[in-house]
C-alpha cells in the first residue's frame, strides 16, 4: 500500500481546508473497470468490476476472486455494476448484485458468500423495458433500515421512456426481496449515485446531457421531470423539453452546469471526522475530483482533487469514518483517513 499526504495536493475552497484533511493510501491497483465498493464486517473489501469480476479485497491489499456470479454483459455501459453487503451480513452471509443482462436491461441478485464463492444465486428483480440501447443502465443500490432495497435505472438511450408508466426506464424502484417491487420515483435520466442520510431520506444524483447534472432528493410519487424539464442541452445545443420547470415536476437541490458526470455518492455520518458531518461527497467521472457538498446537497463547498481522483466510479464511507473510492482511470482503490 503507498501513503501519500493531501495537504498539498487538494483543491478545497470554501468551507473545507486542507487541514481536516488526513492522509491517502493505496489499498489496491491493478483494477479493470472498478465499479463498487462494498465493506465487510472482518474488515475486508469487496470491489466490482464492469467486466463481470468480483474481488475480496484484504487489509493487506491481497485479492481473491469470488466466483459464481450471475451472468452479466459487458458491452457498452452495461456490465457489473452494484454489490451491496446486506445490513444483517454478519448473520446472513447475503450481498446483493446489480448488473446488465444480455440483451435486456438492469436486474438484481442476491447470494450468500460463502469463502470465495457465491452459493444459492437468486435473481429478485428484473427490468421491464423493451429498449435495447447500451447506455444509462443506472444500478446504484441502497438498503433501506428496513431492509428494503432500491435501485435506480436510467432512460436507457431512449428519452421519452423515462414517462412510459409501462416501463422502468428512468426510474427508482424499491425492491422488498421475497415480497414485490414498486416503482418509487420517475423521470430520471441516469442516476449514478444512490444513498440514505441519518435521518433516513434518500438522496440521488445523475448525469445531464450538457449540463444539467442533479442532485435530487428522493421522496415517493414523485416524478424528476427528464425529458419533459431539465437544466442543460442536448448534445447538439438544442433545448431539452419545455424547459427547466413545469407543474408536477420536481426540482433538484442542486444542479451542476457545465456537468461534472457524477458517479458515486456518499453522505458522511461524521464518525471520527466531524468536520464532514452531513457532507455529501460526489464523484466525477470528467473532471476528475470529490465534489464535498453541503449537508443536503445544495451548495458545493470544496473539492478534493489529487493525482488518485482520475475518473471517480465509486464513493463511500468507510468503517471508520474514511473517505474511499475507485479511481476508473488508475485502476486502484483508495482510502483518505481521517484528520488525526
Amino acid at each position: 500500500m503507498k501513503h501519500i499526504f493531501l495537504a498539498a495536493l487538494l483543491s478545497l475552497p470554501l468551507s473545507v481546508h486542507a487541514q481536516d484533511i488526513g492522509k491517502i493510501t493505496e489499498i489496491a491497483s491493478g483494477l479493470k473497470g472498478p465499479w463498487s465498493i462494498g465493506f465487510l464486517p472482518d474488515g475486508e473489501v469487496l470491489v466490482t468490476e464492469k467486466r463481470g469480476k468480483l474481488w475480496r479485497i484484504g487489509a493487506d491489499g491481497k485479492r481473491d476472486e469470488i466466483s459464481g456470479l450471475p451472468a452479466s454483459e459487458d458491452k457498452g455501459q452495461g456490465g457489473l455494476f452494484d454489490v451491496l453487503p446486506a445490513r444483517d451480513f454478519a448473520i446472513s452471509g447475503r450481498i446483493y448484485l446489480s448488473y446488465a443482462k444480455a440483451g435486456e436491461g438492469t436486474s438484481v441478485s442476491m447470494a450468500q458468500l460463502e469463502g470465495d464463492r457465491l452459493v444459492g444465486v437468486t435473481e429478485i428483480f428484473e427490468m421491464q423495458t423493451d429498449s435495447t440501447g447500451g447506455r444509462h443502465f443506472g444500478g446504484r443500490l441502497a438498503e433501506a433500515a428496513d431492509g428494503a432495497l432500491f435501485l435506480t435505472m436510467g432512460d436507457r438511450g431512449d428519452r421519452a421512456a423515462a414517462q412510459d408508466p409501462a416501463r422502468h426506464n428512468g426510474t427508482i424502484v424499491r425492491i422488498d426481496p421475497g415480497r414485490g417491487t414498486a416503482v418509487f420515483t420517475k423521470g430520471h435520466r441516469n442516476p449514478q449515485g444512490l444513498a440514505f442520510d441519518l435521518g433516513g431520506q434518500l438522496w440521488a444524483h445523475e448525469h445531464g446531457a450538457r449540463g444539467g447534472d442533479e442532485i435530487n432528493r428522493i421522496d415517493k410519487g414523485k416524478n424528476y421531470g427528464w425529458p419533459i424539464i431539465a437544466y442543460g442541452t442536448h448534445y447538439s445545443g438544442a433545448k431539452i423539453g419545455e424547459g427547466t420547470a413545469k407543474d408536477g415536476f420536481e426540482q433538484p437541490v442542486f444542479y451542476w452546469d457545465p456537468s461534472i458526470a457524477p458517479s458515486g455518492l456518499a453522505i458522511h455520518s461524521g464518525k471520527n471526522w466531524p468536520a464532514m458531518a452531513g457532507r455529501f461527497l460526489v464523484g466525477s467521472l470528467k473532471v476528475d475530483h470529490i465534489a464535498v457538498m453541503a449537508a443536503g446537497g445544495s451548495e458545493q463547498v470544496g473539492k478534493i482533487e489529487t493525482r488518485e481522483t482520475r475518473r471517480v466510479r465509486d464513493v463511500r464511507e468507510g468503517p471508520l469514518g474514511g473517505i474511499w473510492f475507485l479511481s476508473e482511470e488508475r485502476g486502484a482503490l483508495y482510502r483518505i483517513a481521517p484528520p488525526k
